[in-house]
């Protein structure tokens, strides 16, 4: 039983709509849009649990929906959650009560067991897990919030994704010790991920591909693994998913530290007229709006970030500050640009915090004021 929330703003939805298509199809509005990149903040701020998000996604979907109102963010609600495809290769998943789900356990236990994964069909990607649940909350978008409805493909990290079917620490070291191991397992996640993109796209047509790198950062392996094994494997992803009938709109979110690996992916992967370009950090501090400008402003909206560590704290001004310096930094790229965070947004954001971002886009994003 999903409780009844008041009806979005026709008024607020319109402007909202065509604040986000001026980031991509040119001309000018009000002001940048805004993307905390929300998930389970959103059931929180609504009197829910994060558990409620990942469980019950009719009801995610529509609180995600209201906060996207309330703190005038985006017009469209995007519902998804950890670990999409993974079931449909073998991983039984956890529902947890603080953070997403979890797997329970490993699929691959030793190198013999990655010649046994089976990649399923269109049919059993239909009849599976992870199609259920994104197509739950996208039936209940379509007929009770028509007007935010967009068609995801959610096909996320390949590989931090594969790494999770034999466990993070063993994947690490495979990426050194049996590296076509690694990259077979990257593949047989991949060709998963682009049947499911294939499964949406046929259900609810052509839209938005999100996708991007997390796991393989310059904290976590050298930029010359990161070259052999990720842009490859986002390039095959987004090719793959487009060919399929997804996209296509790309969002490719790089989490974590990109100071010595960004470059990697300036010319390697898929980049469409409608790609939105996020990197999270650079070293310790968020990625400078300006490189993110200079290297990709060229070919894609650019997403400059403010740390998401900061969003826990009672610091609004220093949220505003660092918000206004990428504001300021990024906002006359040429293909537009977005203001965001890091990372997901802390499920217990303080809203204010949220509130300090969306100010600073509109004191130093509005169009025509610099």
């Amino acid at each position: 039983m999903i409780p009844s929330f008041p009806e979005i703003s026709g008024d607020w939805l319109k402007r909202a709509k065509r604040r986000y298509a001026a980031s991509f199809m040119g001309g000018e509005y009000d002001r940048m849009p805004v993307d905390p990149m929300m998930l389970s903040h959103a059931t929180v701020a609504c009197g829910y649990s994060i558990r409620d998000f990942y469980e019950r996604p009719e009801l995610g979907a529509h609180c995600l929906a209201y906060a996207q109102e309330m703190y005038d963010l985006l017009p469209v609600t995007k519902y998804y959650f950890a670990h999409p495809w993974l079931p449909e290769l073998g991983a039984d998943l956890k529902f947890m009560d603080k953070t997403a789900p979890v797997p329970i356990d490993t699929v691959v236990k030793c190198a013999e067991d990655v010649d046994k994964l089976h990649i399923p069909d269109i049919k059993e990607i239909e009849n599976g897990y992870t199609y259920t649940r994104l197509t739950g909350a996208s039936r209940y978008i379509k007929e009770k919030l028509p007007e935010m409805f967009v068609p995801l493909a959610y096909c996320p990290e390949p590989v931090g994704s594969a790494a999770e079917l034999c466990g993070v620490e063993e994947f690490l070291i495979w990426t050194e010790t049996e590296r076509e191991l690694v990259k077979k397992m990257i593949d047989v996640y991949v060709e998963t991920a682009i049947t499911g993109a294939e499964a949406l796209a046929k259900a609810y047509g052509s839209a938005l591909i999100s996708t991007g790198s997390v796991l393989e950062n310059s904290d976590t392996m050298s930029p010359e693994t990161i070259k052999d094994i990720s842009p490859p494997a986002l390039e095959k992803l987004v090719k793959g998913s487009l060919m399929k009938g997804a996209g296509p709109q790309v969002f490719y979110h790089f989490c974590g530290n990109r100071s010595l690996d960004y470059e990697l992916y300036v010319n390697e992967i898929v980049i469409t007229p409608f790609t939105i370009m996020q990197m999270g950090y650079f070293e310790r501090e968020p990625f400078p709006a300006s490189i993110m400008k200079e290297r990709f402003g060229s070919r894609a909206t650019i997403m400059p970030s403010v740390d998401t560590k900061l969003f826990v704290l009672p610091d609004q001004k220093r949220i505003y500050e660092q918000a206004k310096q990428q504001v300021i930094n990024g906002r006359d790229s040429k293909m537009g640009c977005i203001l965001g965070t890091c990372c997901e947004v802390p499920p217990n954001s303080h809203p204010a915090n949220i509130r300090a971002l969306v100010k600073a886009a509109e004191d130093f994003g509005r169009y025509g004021s610099w």
